[in-house]
């Protein structure tokens, strides 16, 4: 990985929450796949504590659960970062990513400009203690595919590719 663009894989969920786990899971099935084209880092965590997971670097895939109910559980979804809409929460710790994008800046932190989300239509995110379902465990090698494929494009097209 050049000192020039650094790029982030994120996997976010909770590995005790059943669909939830399905992020960090992509995760560890990448990390030494893309060892030296980016920086891997699994995280439980939401909202503006992520921020600083962001920091530094100038490229992110973000792989992460949904559930819309609009598509079937399984379903990948991939989005640039203008793509993912706003969050209308209570607090900044609900924050998505445009809310994080939009603060980093002025906090100096900076964010990703180039950011893709990679989400699965899941089914049971909240049983704890559950393994993922069979159509989400069913998305993880798709999913996994996606990040390296991501990480293979930007690492070929060097600091000034789109």
């Amino acid at each position: 990985m050049t000192e020039d663009m650094r790029t982030l894989v994120l996997g976010l969920g909770n590995e005790l929450a059943g669909d939830d786990a399905v992020g960090v899971l992509v995760a560890r099935a990448v990390r030494e796949d893309v060892a030296g084209a980016a920086d891997v880092v699994e995280s439980s965590a939401s909202g503006m504590a992520l921020l600083e997971i962001f920091a530094g670097y100038d490229r992110a895939v973000v792989v992460d659960s949904v559930r819309t109910g609009r598509n079937p559980p399984g379903t990948v979804t991939e989005l640039a970062l203008a793509d993912v809409g706003r969050v209308v929460a209570p607090s900044l710790h609900h924050a998505g990513l445009p809310e994080m994008a939009a603060v980093a800046e002025p906090l100096g932190l900076g964010f990703p400009a180039k950011t893709r989300v990679l989400a699965v239509e899941v089914l049971d995110p909240y049983t704890m203690g559950a393994a993922l379902s069979e159509p989400v465990a069913g998305a993880v090698g798709e999913l996994a595919r996606r990040v390296r494929d991501q990480v293979e494009r930007w690492a070929s097209e060097g600091p000034a590719g789109e």
